[in-house]
């Protein structure tokens, strides 16, 4: 089962981060975080409001607990010997080189030039790339995983939710249209 790493800007979307925590659950890859990676998630979140961190600490818990081989814990002497062009990344290719894992879920990919990470073995993944190739491998479960978020996100804010302008926000536009969306 392939390994993922999750950066913390593809955990901040809601609709994007259930659909990938779905997928894991439907053990189509394995994800994998760092406690970091959560933290800067969580603080993240602040822009929203002064509740949204301790919701989405809330949500780091519940990840935490689905999926208790994914926390990693930090390797600062790989962290120290990488250079990518922000320093402040370092960690995630670092959590990636120490889990083993086969590529980084992320939206940053200037962040992360494929030299780099190709050096390591590890790819970058852009995640509307990287569901949709789940869904053409697995199109019956990453659909059910799609429409259970789809009818989550309808029964908390108590409208429809069509799928097309649901996949479009979360910038899922390839898995959109693969879905017929």
């Amino acid at each position: 089962m392939p390994k993922a790493v999750l950066d913390a800007c593809v955990l901040y979307p809601t609709i994007l981060r259930e659909i990938l925590q779905g997928a894991a659950e439907a053990g189509l890859y394995q994800p994998v975080f760092s406690e970091r990676i959560l933290r800067e998630w969580v603080l993240a979140t602040a822009k929203l409001g002064p509740a949204a961190p301790a919701i989405a600490e809330g949500e780091a818990a519940l990840l935490r607990a689905t999926f208790p081989r994914a926390v990693t814990r930090e390797h600062p002497e790989i962290d120290k010997r990488l250079l990518l062009p922000d320093p402040n990344d370092r960690h995630v290719l670092a959590t990636a080189i120490a889990s083993g894992a086969d590529g980084i879920v992320t939206f940053n990919a200037q962040d992360f030039p494929g030299h780099v990470l190709a050096a390591e073995g590890i790819t970058r993944r852009d995640p509307d790339g990287f569901l949709w190739e789940l869904q053409s491998r697995h199109p019956e479960v990453i659909g059910g995983v799609v429409e259970a978020v789809r009818a989550k996100a309808e029964a908390i804010s108590g409208r429809p939710q069509p799928l097309k302008p649901l996949l479009k926000r979360a910038r899922l536009f390839r898995l959109g249209k693969a879905m017929g969306a």
